[in-house]
């Protein structure tokens, strides 16, 4: 695919969407939200090529959800202590591509995936 220039304006959104779901990480989960409403508010009027990055923000707050809630049972036993830390690589590995790809101007690799 070849790269599109997109304005900054058009941009800065799903930008903003991105750097609110890292926060996350730190913030615990608060941002997150306010985030994917972000991403509710907007995907509508979003330009087509930003569209599949509304999905991909929407589906990486819902998998991170059910992840987390995974990752949240199982830490009666010690294996949710090592899962923690690869739930939050998960999030950041999914902004930091996403962001990279918006400012590129390319849509998602694969918004529909699980993993990356």
């Amino acid at each position: 695919m070849t790269e599109r220039h997109p304005s900054r304006e058009e941009a800065r959104t799903p930008q903003i969407v991105y750097a609110l779901f890292l926060g996350g990480i730190v913030t615990a989960n608060l941002t997150l939200l306010i985030g994917v409403i972000v991403a509710y508010v907007y995907r509508k009027n979003a330009a087509p090529w930003l569209q599949p990055h509304y999905r991909y923000l929407i589906r990486t707050f819902w998998i991170g959800t059910l992840y987390f809630c995974v990752v949240f049972a199982l830490s009666v036993f010690a294996l949710g202590a090592i899962l923690w830390p690869l739930l939050a690589v998960w999030l950041a590995v999914r902004c930091v591509t996403g962001f990279i790809k918006v400012r590129r101007g390319l849509p998602p690799a694969r918004p529909g995936s699980w993993l990356w």
